[in-house]
């Protein structure tokens, strides 16, 4: 969840103009504490049968039938324009990344 709360509370983030989703598996109501005690105001998503995870390709690092902690830039259109996932061990094995780390990388991709 600092993960989120972190990216909500970034000015840097926000100047980007994008829209921050939390997709999960977990349920709505397994999330209500969380979004409560951290004061997340980022919409929550439940993907319990994860078909969002799997239309959008990420299942590939899953680990079991869990999707990894996965980053998609998807575009007005409905295009996929970038994603990471940084918990797969190419790309560092991270749960956590700091804003000062995406925003550069998800800025790159907006000016394509």
């Amino acid at each position: 969840m600092l993960q989120v709360v972190d990216l909500q509370n970034s000015k840097e983030f926000q100047g980007l103009d994008v829209e921050l989703l939390s997709i999960s598996p977990d349920s709505l109501h397994a999330w209500q504490d969380g979004v409560s005690e951290f004061g997340i105001e980022t919409p929550v998503l439940s993907d319990a049968d994860n078909g969002v995870a799997s239309a959008y390709g990420v299942m590939q690092w899953a680990m079991g039938s869990e999707p990894g902690h996965t980053f998609v830039l998807v575009d007005r259109d409905g295009r996929i324009r970038w994603i990471r996932d940084y918990g797969a061990p190419q790309n560092g094995g991270l749960m956590y990344v700091p804003p000062e780390d995406l925003v550069p990388e998800i800025s790159s991709q907006l000016s394509d």
